[in-house]
């Protein structure tokens, strides 16, 4: 059994660091391997002389602790210590409760967004086929990409037990088995001839369907993996292999008849009751609040967990009118909002990321103008607010839907055409209309007043860009921009740079300048070099979700600010226990204004070295 390795497993977690230092830990036949937050708190010389380990080694960050081939026992240890002490620590849970809960909707149901978005772009080419007449619902051509399109939906619980598992740490493979049994036809042949089933004579398994469902899938899955986790505790290793999977289709297949499919089923119901509801008397509601909010939602990580929603709406009802048309409608608000400012402004730097955000934000791609235009200069994003909210209005008053999941961007408007007809389509088109104009006409005249010093230019004081020297504003471990975990920052979509790995608590100034922006909520701060540099320096990844706790800042916006002043200081320690990346990305949001940025340091460095040369 794997308890004979409690206290190797133990040890180890140990001299790689603890329990907060590890990110992931997987095993192949003979490896533990580990993916870390710190690889400086591994404690080598210790984790190779434990008894039990062969080997330690890093290869493509990864670190790996050779065992031998009794790998699986001490990997079966090392989960359960790891899950263990995440439930003594109560208090100290790594986020908060509602985080937690958004962070296991999006590990669910993000990975099943691509088959759900080409499943929908069939429907989308479905239904023109239909409404031009160029084959009609008895072909066995309709039939056929109709197939194509529901295969996914059908399915879906099947698809959602391999996420839930992957996410929850389970079995995927055994999760499929156990969703598999509530499709299959034998089930469905018992529900429909609506004969009492009773197992043994004694449980009562509620007649039910399961297919095309999403909570029954996953409340069943989540229960697995902790079935899972007790059974590989407490069978010997000899006869695992048989008795694991057979006990938990045994215990999981009882239970998912007779209380937790049933009980997900229930839910279900109460969502489609819910869904029904907004949809036939408050059908404005849910387009309004998303239509206006949804960048807000952006910033603090609370549209993964709204999303879902939508998924789960078509599932029950075929349609979706809870997420998209709102989405699509605030895409469309940000985009235009961009567009205005790149034609209003005389800044440089600043028409080129508006410019470029705008066309990725009409694809439906905007956190670069969320991050890039719209929180710097704040009356974008006040405009892109109000014109989301009134084009999701008209959306919702005519009861506006989807009939599939996709992006929500301009091509997305395909998804709108269904039932025969084009009035959705019609209509999205004009909730998009009154989206952009709406939103031009606001950003313009609040760009009257925000824009003034730089469309008239009364300037006192002119800026020339010149070459530029930047030091690392805070100690640590320099590496590539390309490297940074958040994709936003490696793509270089905001501009080039650097990052740092931390190890102090200080941030300060990387020239002397100016401060342009100082965030609401402190993790991230804008400034320009008496040079014309513009610099964004930002504090973790995702850290806006904690909404200013554990920062401080120093400084305010118009302050001028001399090389090594203190700008920002935070709790590095409290921001990696609530879970949270600590790089900071040092980005140059005006690289279009310098013909080369090139970073010539890289490496463990002190606060004030030389990391970055800007030429004109």
């Amino acid at each position: 059994m794997a308890k004979q390795y409690h206290e190797l497993a133990k040890n180890i977690i140990t001299q790689l660091g603890g329990k907060n230092n590890i990110a992931d830990v997987y095993h192949c036949q003979t490896r533990l391997r580990f993916k870390l937050k710190e690889a400086q708190l591994v404690q080598k010389e210790e984790l190779e002389h434990l008894d039990g380990v062969s080997m330690y080694l890093v290869n493509a960050g990864v670190h790996q602790v050779v065992i031998g081939t009794h790998v699986k026992d001490v990997f079966e240890e090392v989960s359960f210590i790891l899950w263990e002490l995440s439930q003594d620590e109560g208090e100290q849970e790594t986020s908060p409760f509602v985080q937690q809960i958004i962070d296991f909707v999006a590990g669910a149901f993000q990975p099943v967004i691509p088959a759900l978005s080409g499943a929908g772009m069939v429907k989308a080419v479905l239904a023109l086929l239909m409404v031009f007449k160029v084959i009609d619902n008895t072909s066995q051509t309709y039939v056929m990409l109709n197939t194509f399109a529901d295969g996914v939906f059908y399915f879906l619980p099947l698809i959602l037990a391999v996420t839930t598992a992957q996410k929850l740490k389970a079995n995927p493979i055994l999760a499929v088995g156990v969703i598999a049994m509530m499709l299959h036809p034998n089930w469905i042949n018992l529900v429909t001839t609506g004969e009492a089933v009773r197992f043994f004579n004694v449980i009562p398994f509620t007649l039910a369907t399961y297919t095309s469902s999403v909570i029954p899938a996953i409340l069943v899955v989540f229960v697995q993996s902790y079935v899972e986790k007790w059974l590989n505790r407490i069978i010997p290793k000899s006869v695992e292999l048989v008795f694991v999977p057979m006990l938990t289709f045994l215990i999981m297949g009882t239970l998912a008849f007779s209380i937790l499919g049933p009980i997900g089923a229930l839910i279900g119901q109460g969502l489609a009751t819910v869904f029904t509801y907004l949809s036939e008397t408050a059908s404005w509601l849910p387009a309004v609040l998303i239509g206006g909010l949804l960048p807000v939602m952006v910033m603090f990580g609370i549209h993964n967990g709204i999303a879902p929603l939508g998924v789960m709406q078509m599932a029950q009802l075929g349609y979706d009118s809870i997420f998209g048309p709102g989405a699509l409608c605030s895409n469309m608000a940000q985009a235009t909002a961009a567009a205005v400012v790149a034609m209003r402004t005389k800044d440089k730097k600043l028409k080129q990321i508006a410019t470029s955000g705008a066309i990725t934000g009409y694809m439906g791609i905007t956190e670069p103008i969320l991050y890039g235009v719209s929180l710097p200069k704040k009356y974008p994003l006040y405009a892109s607010m109000a014109g989301g909210g009134l084009g999701g209005l008209y959306a919702g008053i005519m009861q506006v839907h989807r009939f599939a999941t996709g992006s929500s961007g301009l091509p997305a408007v395909l998804l709108y055409i269904g039932d025969n007809t084009m009035f959705f389509f019609v209509n999205i088109l004009i909730a998009m209309g009154i989206t952009i104009v709406s939103t031009a006409i606001i950003t313009y005249f609040l760009s009257l007043r925000f824009e003034k010093v730089s469309i008239e230019e009364p300037a006192t004081k002119t800026l020339t860009i010149a070459d530029t020297t930047v030091v690392t504003p805070i100690s640590g471990r320099v590496i590539p921009l390309n490297q940074v975990s958040g994709p936003v920052f490696a793509s270089e979509a905001l501009g080039k740079g650097f990052a740092i790995e931390p190890d102090s608590e200080l941030v300060t100034a990387p020239f002397d300048g100016t401060v342009m922006t100082v965030f609401p909520t402190k993790h991230a701060i804008g400034l320009v070099s008496d040079s014309g540099v513009e610099l964004l320096i930002h504090i973790g990844l995702n850290t806006v979700e904690l909404n200013g706790q554990f920062f401080e800042t120093y400084v305010s916006e118009g302050e001028h600010v001399s090389q090594g002043q203190k700008l920002i200081s935070f709790e590095l320690d409290n921001i990696t226990e609530a879970g949270y990346g600590t790089q900071i990305p040092v980005v140059v949001t005006n690289t279009a204004s310098f013909s080369q940025i090139d970073q010539v340091a890289d490496g463990q460095k002190s606060t004030g070295e030389l990391v970055l040369e800007v030429r004109v």
